[in-house]
C-alpha cells in the first residue's frame, strides 16, 4: 500500500479544477484563504507570488507553487509589487474550468498589453476534518523551481495537462484531466520530499517518517489492512524492532502513538467511504476494524463530532 497516495485520497473531496491563465503586465490576483489546496505553474514569463507573510517569491518560466492549505496570497507581475489594500476576488483556481468569467474579469491593476506571465492554476477541494499531518508538516507555500535534471515526471504531467487544457474538447477530455490533476498532485508532493533529501535538508516529521525504513513498513501495513487487529508487537515485528523502540520511534516521527494513529486511520478511511459512497454504515464499520456499530458511531463521533450518518448527510456522496 502506497503511504503516500492514501494520504491525498484521504483528504480529497470532490473534483480537482485547474484553468489556463494570462495576465498582461501590470496585473495584481489577490486570492483569499479557501479550504483547498491550490496550485500554480509557470508555462511562460514571471511573476510575483506574495504570501500572507514571508518573503515575494518570484517565479520563473517551469516553476511550481504549491499551497496545500489554500493560504491567502497575490499573484502580480514580476516587475512591480502587489498594490496595498487592493480588493480581494474570488481565485481563479478555484473555479471550473471554462468558467468565462474568470477570462473576462479584469485584474486588480491589469491594462492591455503583452502577456506578463502564462501558466496554469488548480485546486483540490480539501475535507479540513480528514486532513492528514503529512500534508500539515509542509510550509504554506512549498516553491519547486525549475531544474535542468530535476523532477522529469513532474514536468512531463504538467505538460500533457497544458496540452490538454489547450483542446479540452477532444474526446475522452474529462477523465484525462481528472488523472493528470491526480498525477499532477503526487508528483508534486513527491518532487518536494525529494527535494528535501536533494538539498540536504534533514527531514522531519512525516517526511522523516516516510524515509524511514521501520516506521515505514508499519505505516504500509496499517494502510493495507487497517481493519486488522494490530498490536504494538506485531507492528514492532514489521519494523524489525522491539515493541518498546518501535513505540518511541513510531511516535517521534508521526507524533501519535502506533495503536492511537491505527484508531485514526481507521476512522480517517470510514470518513472517506462516507463521503464517497453508499454503503451502509455497519458495513464501513466492518470495513474499518470495528464488530459493533456502536462502537463505530461512538468512536466517529468523537474524533469528527458527529456521527456517522450525520456526516455524510453533511458532506455528500462525491
Amino acid at each position: 500500500m502506497d503511504v503516500l497516495s492514501d494520504v491525498v485520497s484521504a483528504a480529497r473531496t470532490g473534483r480537482p479544477h485547474s484553468r489556463r491563465v494570462s495576465r498582461p503586465a501590470p496585473f495584481a490576483e489577490h486570492f483569499p484563504t479557501v479550504p483547498a489546496a491550490g496550485f500554480h505553474v509557470v508555462l511562460r514569463g514571471t511573476c510575483r507570488l506574495t504570501p500572507p507573510q514571508g518573503e515575494p517569491i518570484v517565479l520563473g518560466p517551469g516553476d511550481v507553487a504549491f499551497l496545500p492549505r489554500g493560504c491567502a496570497h497575490t499573484l502580480s507581475d514580476a516587475g512591480s509589487a502587489a498594490p496595498a489594500g487592493a480588493p480581494e476576488q474570488a481565485p481563479s483556481s478555484t473555479r471550473q474550468q471554462g468558467d468565462s468569467s474568470v477570462d473576462e474579469a479584469a485584474s486588480a491593476a491589469g491594462g492591455p498589453g503583452a502577456v506578463s506571465v502564462d501558466m496554469l492554476c488548480g485546486a483540490y477541494l480539501l475535507d479540513g476534518s480528514a486532513q492528514h499531518p503529512l500534508l500539515d508538516d509542509l510550509p504554506d507555500v512549498v516553491h519547486l523551481p525549475a531544474h535542468v535534471g530535476r523532477h522529469g515526471q513532474l514536468r512531463a504531467a504538467v505538460d500533457l495537462l497544458g496540452t490538454e487544457l489547450d483542446a479540452p474538447a477532444r474526446p475522452g477530455s474529462d477523465g484525462v484531466l481528472l488523472t493528470l490533476l491526480d498525477l499532477l498532485l503526487l508528483y508534486i508532493l513527491r518532487a518536494w520530499f525529494e527535494q528535501q533529501h536533494a538539498d540536504g535538508r534533514s527531514p522531519a516529521g512525516w517526511a522523516a517518517a516516510l524515509h524511514d525504513p521501520a516506521v515505514a513498513a508499519a505505516l504500509r501495513a496499517v494502510h493495507a489492512d487497517p481493519a486488522h487487529p494490530w498490536t504494538v508487537e506485531e507492528l514492532g515485528a514489521r519494523a524489525g524492532l522491539s515493541r518498546a523502540a518501535f513505540a518511541r520511534r513510531f511516535t517521534t516521527l508521526t507524533g501519535r502513538p502506533p495503536l492511537a494513529y491505527v484508531t485514526w486511520w481507521r476512522l480517517t478511511t470510514a470518513a472517506r467511504l462516507l463521503r464517497s459512497g453508499d454503503a451502509p454504515v455497519h458495513t464501513i464499520a466492518r470495513q474499518v476494524g470495528y464488530s459493533s456499530q456502536y462502537t463505530f458511531t461512538h468512536a466517529f463521533k468523537r474524533q469528527y463530532g458527529t456521527p456517522p450518518a450525520a456526516y455524510r448527510a453533511l458532506t455528500g456522496t462525491t
